[in-house]
């Protein structure tokens, strides 16, 4: 953690709370090293800082390896792509394009070079730097749902004929609208 510790020293005293942050999150809590370093990198590529990007990233592949910054260079284009798509469509605000297929290839999203679970995570983490609203759920076929809305803080959806392969503790959003997302299987 050599390049991102530099960085980190050179955050003025403003930024204090950002400098002990950015170390208690690299050095600790439950995510593995991939997916602490997946998120980390991914992040640092999304915030299209240069200093920044070059640290983490070299730390992440000296920490968690190749493939990791490979899925974390994906992840960040990826969802800067459908993040920008998504929310056009939303601010335009016509029915015609809210019809439109998007017509966006994702084929890495089906294919990481880690696993699909770790590349969704650092996905995730990614639209909440782009300041996304949405949630997009991968799966293998088209899938059948129903949504309902409980009261009015939450939303349920409810997959049929699905195995749930996501993580067990609930994800923080980005704040309003999305709080924290969870997922379980019944």
């Amino acid at each position: 953690m050599v390049a991102t510790e530099a960085v980190r020293q050179t955050l003025p005293e403003a930024a204090k709370d950002i400098r002990l942050n950015l170390q208690s999150v690299l050095e600790g809590g439950v995510l593995n090293a991939a997916q602490k370093w997946g998120v980390a990198a991914a992040c640092a590529i999304a915030a299209r800082n240069p200093v920044l990007r070059s640290a983490v990233v070299e730390d992440a592949r000296e920490q968690a390896g190749e493939a990791v910054v490979e899925d974390a260079r994906a992840a960040a284009v990826l969802m800067g792509m459908n993040n920008i798509y998504y929310r056009f469509r939303h601010m335009v605000g016509k029915p015609g394009y809210s019809q439109m297929p998007p017509r966006l290839r994702m084929q890495r999203i089906a294919q990481p070079a880690t696993n699909k679970l770790d590349f969704e995570l650092v996905c995730l983490a990614v639209s909440a730097i782009n300041g996304a609203t949405y949630v997009m759920v991968t799966t293998g076929s088209t899938a059948k749902y129903h949504a309902k809305l409980v009261d009015p803080r939450r939303l349920v959806i409810d997959f049929e004929d699905t195995r749930y392969q996501w993580r067990t503790a609930p994800f923080p959003g980005s704040g309003d609208p999305v709080e924290e997302i969870r997922g379980s299987q019944f």
